[in-house]
């Protein structure tokens, strides 16, 4: 049964299970992938949000936000009904928790091969480069901006609805967005630009068994929820005032 609400969580599933997996194959202990780098990850992130928005959009959710940031940006915008804020919100966390759950089962034998409790929070969340409240708030706040803005850039009607190459190509358009957000931005802060990304994996991280996880970081988790929010708010005012 395909529904707005049934997209918005397997589409943000289907992000998780292949952007944490890409993730947990390039840090986890013996994985093939281990130390694939950077742009390993940058890749696998960007051909998740590609999946994720088809996905999104078979099960019944047109808009494939997969991501609260977007949500809340175009509700600011006027383009997308505030009432279905919380439900679209609602299943993409649900939605990323699953998918973390999935990626502990089929790395399940590789959490104990690595040692380090601080890879093993990578795999699932966020973390900065340099720690600090302020300077970690902006970056999310402009990695969450540039996001947000370039898709309603890309299904402008300057950037093509409507029959032209953009309506079929957007996740496609949306997946270059993203790789290109995660190569330039993603340095400082790993570019977390979505909370459902951060907040449902790090509660799996939080409850599931993983050996030797350490703890998962509360103190910094609220700076990946809320450095997005607010970029997506910024977003939405400059898409209202804009009229794109």
């Amino acid at each position: 049964m395909t529904s707005p609400f049934m997209g918005e969580l397997l589409g943000t599933m289907f992000l998780i299970i292949l952007g944490d997996g890409v993730v947990a194959n390039v840090l986890l202990g013996k994985s093939k992938g281990n130390g694939g780098g950077w742009i390993v990850i940058t890749t696998g992130w960007a051909f998740a949000v590609m999946v994720g928005v088809f996905v999104s959009q078979a099960f019944g959710s047109g808009p494939a936000h997969i991501n609260p940031a977007v949500t809340i940006g175009f509700a600011v915008a006027g383009s997308f009904p505030w009432a279905d804020v919380p439900g679209y919100i609602a299943a993409q966390i649900i939605g990323a928790f699953l998918g973390a759950v999935i990626v502990f089962l089929t790395y399940f034998k590789h959490w104990e091969e690595t040692p380090d409790p601080g890879l093993k929070l990578a795999v699932y969340s966020t973390g900065p480069a340099v720690r600090n409240v302020v300077w970690n708030n902006i970056t999310e706040i402009i990695g969450t901006m540039v996001l947000v803005l370039g898709v309603a850039a890309i299904f402008s009607a300057g950037g093509g609805t409507g029959g032209s190459p953009a309506a079929g190509l957007g996740p496609f358009l949306v997946a270059g967005l993203v790789w290109g957000i995660g190569l330039s931005l993603g340095g400082p802060t790993g570019y977390a630009i979505n909370p459902a990304r951060d907040l449902g994996p790090r509660i799996a991280h939080q409850i599931l068994p993983i050996p030797g996880k350490g703890d998962s970081d509360w103190g910094y988790g609220w700076i990946p929820v809320v450095g997005p929010i607010v970029g997506g708010i910024l977003a939405g005012l400059l898409i209202m005032a804009s009229g794109i």
